[in-house]
């Protein structure tokens, strides 16, 4: 039963920060008005003690970002890359993430990695997207270190070694990165750069599917189906399987349904199998 690697995606939404420097030169008059317009943008993107109103939230963000707000930088440019209170514009995604990317903060050094690997806004180059992942992966940024460890994973813009990808998996699995941690069960169950070891993967996978990770919980499913690195036991499976089949994850809905089909773990129900 084939399961592919995941790579991360930045969808989070960014932490609330303010400024501490009490001096009143006009520099920090700028960075407070800066981020106070950051963060009024950030309650109307979010609805937090305003109603939510996605073209406020553009508006502010443009006033802070054109300051060099670096968080505004980087929420304005998912505002464009999703289209979220304003004309989605990939290209304009790419130009905020850079100005936000090139003053080293990780968060948008990432997002520019995902643009260039997926050529959203930008020609696709997996040479840049390495370049950017690695400056944010460098900063200990665990969903830059979970796309650098696919990227090595996958041989994409740099030689192919699983060795170097479980570096970089481990990194942000260590941070709780459920990506990385699922990621990280999939090299210990098939001995990817790690002597094969099932009892790890499904350590590697129990962490990620109670994050609620729908991978690794039909991963996990599969080791209790199996007896692999745990003691076989089907309702065990069944309750994974569940899960993530409840999450709309086609693995584990299948799986579910032979379950089903032949009553392991479960009564057997050959109606609930052909859902």
């Amino acid at each position: 039963m084939k399961r592919k690697l995941l790579l991360a995606t930045l969808t989070a939404s960014l932490t609330l920060s303010g400024c501490s420097n009490t001096k009143s030169t006009p520099e920090v008059v700028k960075q407070n008005q800066a981020s106070s317009q950051y963060d009024l943008a950030y309650n109307y993107q979010n609805g937090n003690g305003v109603p939510q109103n996605y073209s406020k939230a553009v508006s502010l963000y443009l006033k802070s970002a054109e300051q060099g707000y670096v968080r505004a930088q980087t929420n304005l440019g998912l505002m464009y890359e999703y289209g979220d209170g304003i004309t989605q514009s990939h290209s304009e995604a790419v130009s905020w993430y850079s100005k936000a990317a090139e003053q080293g903060y990780a968060r948008a050094q990432t997002n520019l990695g995902v643009m260039y690997e997926s050529g959203d806004g930008v020609a696709q180059s997996y040479s840049e997207a390495i370049n950017w992942y690695r400056k944010a992966a460098e900063q200990n940024y665990a969903r830059a270190q979970t796309n650098l460890g696919a990227m090595y994973a996958d041989g994409q813009g740099v030689t192919q070694s699983y060795s170097h990808a479980l570096i970089w998996y481990r990194k942000a699995a260590e941070q709780n990165d459920a990506t990385a941690q699922n990621n990280l069960g999939i090299m210990y169950e098939y001995g990817q750069g790690v002597t094969q070891d099932y009892s790890g993967a499904v350590n590697w996978y129990r962490k990620a599917a109670e994050q609620g990770n729908p991978s690794a919980q039909n991963s996990l499913g599969v080791m209790y189906d199996e007896g692999q690195g745990v003691g076989q036991n089907y309702s065990d499976a069944v309750n994974w399987y569940r899960k993530a089949a409840e999450q709309g994850y086609a693995w584990a809905q299948n799986n579910l349904g032979v379950i089903y089909e032949y009553g392991q773990g479960i009564t057997q129900n050959y109606s609930d199998a052909m859902r």
